[in-house]
């Protein structure tokens, strides 16, 4: 926390906050009790009075208070809260304003006070002697730890203005609970909807597009076997796409196991696993220990990170081994993915790391990276099992 100074623009804007609230609350402080005599308009205006000092706290401190949906009816907690900001931020404004102005004020005054004996001659008529030295020096003193504690005294003022603020204006903690509840049911959705969506893509795929490769590739190589009186040009041109028909079916055999493979569904994550690092141009260790099977979105999780990892293992990290250990602990898998290889792994170095902690986050894991540079690499990830 930065000590506030006299002369710096937060002090100003703290005290302009606060002088310039008070204005305003009386303003709709009034309102709201002349429209209490006509429920309906005051159910009108009152989100607009609430947007009123939302944008002021905004404004002057740069803090947006979360806005609340608008009231369900007069039996609407959030309802009452907002009338009673409104009618109890007069009385707060006036205080705050009150002793911001007097610290203000006093300080200019204090400070400025050697100026009244050059203005006015004697005698002078005020109570005090400033032509005395010790009575000019008191109130000089005064002045300056007047200037001294405004700053604080504005920024305090604002704060009490701001908590009372985001407790009576801003959602309460059952409607915060509540909002994050449907966050994460919401957010649970969307991610069981893109894991059914990629399983319709690998289906469509196998039962489609594959299918149909597989019977071109076929003829393909039966016309290159068969067609041997052909000319030249002819006979290379069929042997390149009977190649090129097998590469491709093999590119998609790939792109649609990545996706989601039917193992992972069928027999579980060991099974997955042992496929993705049977498969791997770098010497794989698979350890898996899961009595139990998690939630089919979790597995799919978990196979994604072990694919990327080992993906980049064999792009990127020059190893000549890697191990990869999963298991279950009560509510918790955690999986370890270690090589051997040159290190210096950053979640932002473009390796498809950053997307591979972004789908981790997306179900409430975590993920720990130690990659020095020349090694060895380890991720370790940490998943809820449901």
């Amino acid at each position: 926390m930065t000590v506030p100074r006299p002369w710096s623009a937060r002090a100003w804007l703290d005290t302009a906050h606060v002088v310039t609230g008070l204005p305003v609350a009386v303003l709709l402080g009034g309102l709201t009790v002349l429209l209490a005599v006509v429920p309906r308009l005051l159910w009108r205006a009152l989100p607009w009075f609430t947007r009123v000092q939302c944008s002021r706290f905004a404004a002057f401190l740069g803090v947006r208070i979360p806005r609340t949906p608008p009231p369900a009816g007069w039996r609407s907690p959030a309802a009452w809260r907002q009338i009673a900001y409104h009618l109890l931020s007069p009385f707060v404004g006036a205080a705050a304003a009150f002793l911001v102005a007097t610290a203000w004020g006093g300080s200019f005054v204090g400070l400025l006070s050697f100026v009244a004996p050059e203005l006015e001659p004697p005698p002078m008529e005020f109570r005090y002697n400033l032509r005395d030295d010790r009575v000019l020096g008191v109130f000089m003193g005064v002045g300056l730890v007047l200037l001294l504690l405004a700053p604080f005294l504005a920024r305090g003022m604002a704060a009490l203005d701001l908590l009372v603020a985001r407790t009576l204006l801003g959602p309460s903690r059952s409607e915060l609970g509540q909002r994050i509840e449907t966050l994460t049911e919401s957010r649970a959705g969307v991610i069981d909807a893109a894991d059914a969506e990629r399983r319709r893509i690998e289906r469509d795929l196998h039962d489609g597009a594959q299918q149909r490769l597989v019977s071109l590739a076929m003829n393909l190589g039966l016309a290159r076997a068969t067609m041997t009186d052909l000319p030249e040009p002819a006979r290379v041109a069929i042997e390149q796409a009977h190649e090129e028909a097998k590469q491709a079916l093999k590119e998609l055999r790939d792109f649609v196991r990545g996706l989601h493979p039917a193992v992972l569904n069928d027999q579980g994550l060991d099974a997955a696993l042992s496929g993705v690092a049977a498969r791997s141009p770098v010497p794989v260790k698979l350890r898996v220990d899961i009595e139990r099977r998690t939630s089919p979105t979790i597995e799919a999780v978990a196979f994604f990170i072990v694919s990327e990892a080992l993906t980049n293992i064999a792009k990127h990290a020059s190893a000549t081994k890697a191990e990869v250990i999963v298991r279950r602990e009560r509510d918790r898998l955690h999986m370890s993915v270690y090589d051997d290889g040159c290190g210096g792994a950053t979640l932002d170095g473009g390796t498809g790391l950053r997307g591979l902690a972004q789908r981790i986050q997306a179900v409430d894991g975590s993920l720990r990276l130690s990659s020095p540079l020349g090694g060895p690499t380890t991720i370790e990830v940490d998943l809820p099992c449901e």
